[in-house]
């Protein structure tokens, strides 16, 4: 999910441009993208989508953004939108494991009742203080969990946190990487405002990926083409690690722990990213299934 790009739930009129673009994921926004008096219509154009159950260009990654879990939003958006097609409701402002448990039954109940066979996820938003203390505690809380989603807007503007401070934003970045990491689950990187500048939208990026991200959120189509380029696996780095693993296959072989691939001392966590990066390029097509 190297590109998420949110859409206005009160636009229909983007929803199938949308789907057929080259973003890997689309995020239906009931949330921030809505004005208050019109919520209760971008639901009920969300759930009429859903139930219509478009055909999905190469496998793209459905996600809704609904409104917060203390919101008087939060049952009504569930319950339009849990519907099989969708992979994953996308959570504000989640500040406790407690929460997370919470909207886990809620999806349980709708699931159900529906007949849903396939569980969808659920993507908390870390964007406040509280959640980021207790990200970790969010990531583990549920096995629905499947990433963490950093937001910057609510955590930084608030508070008088420069959002173009780079120190501040790879603090964030780090520290809600490393809570997705001792959940075992990935991490996507924050939305970036300035649409006009998509250098500082790369640079932000590509910082995010050596982080371990798998992918920004998007809020305008000028950023997909520029998330996607910086989450593709390089053709040098694709290289390396059919190196690494070539290697380790003869390692094992003959029975050594630790060995050397150009230079570089490899082990047990070394071959693992190698086989993460071969893998994220097997699913883009640009090795061969096998």
């Amino acid at each position: 999910m190297r590109s998420k790009l949110f859409v206005p739930a009160s636009r229909p009129e983007l929803f199938a441009k949308a789907l057929a673009g080259d973003a890997d994921a689309i995020s239906f926004d009931l949330e921030d993208a809505v004005q208050e008096s019109r919520k209760v219509e971008a639901r009920r154009t969300v759930q009429a989508f859903l139930q219509e159950r478009p055909p999905r260009p190469r496998a793209k990654v459905i996600i809704v953004r609904v409104n917060g879990l203390l919101t008087p939003h939060f049952e009504a958006d569930v319950a339009a939108v849990a519907w099989p097609g969708v992979d994953m409701i996308n959570l504000p402002k989640l500040e406790s494991g407690e929460d997370v448990r919470a909207v886990g039954a809620v999806l349980a109940r709708y699931e159900t009742e529906r007949g849903i066979e396939c569980p969808i996820g659920i993507l908390p938003n870390i964007e406040s203080p509280r959640g980021l203390r207790l990200a970790a505690e969010i990531a583990t809380a549920h096995p629905r969990v499947v990433g963490l989603q950093l937001g910057l807007g609510d955590l930084f503007e608030p508070f008088g946190i420069d959002r173009m401070d780079a120190l501040a934003v790879h603090g964030m970045q780090l520290a809600v990487r490393v809570a997705a990491a001792e959940a075992g689950v990935w991490a996507c990187d924050t939305a970036y405002a300035a649409v006009k500048d998509p250098g500082g939208f790369t640079k932000e990026a590509e910082a995010a990926r050596r982080l371990g991200y798998i992918g920004k959120s998007c809020i305008h189509p000028s950023q997909i083409a520029l998330a996607n380029a910086v989450f593709r696996p390089g053709d040098a780095e694709i290289a390396a690690a059919l190196r690494v693993v070539e290697a380790a296959r003869g390692a094992e072989t003959h029975g050594v722990g630790a060995f050397l691939v150009d230079g570089r001392m490899i082990d047990s966590p070394f071959i693992r990213r190698a086989e993460a990066i071969l893998g994220a390029a097997r699913r883009l097509g640009l090795l061969p299934a096998s």
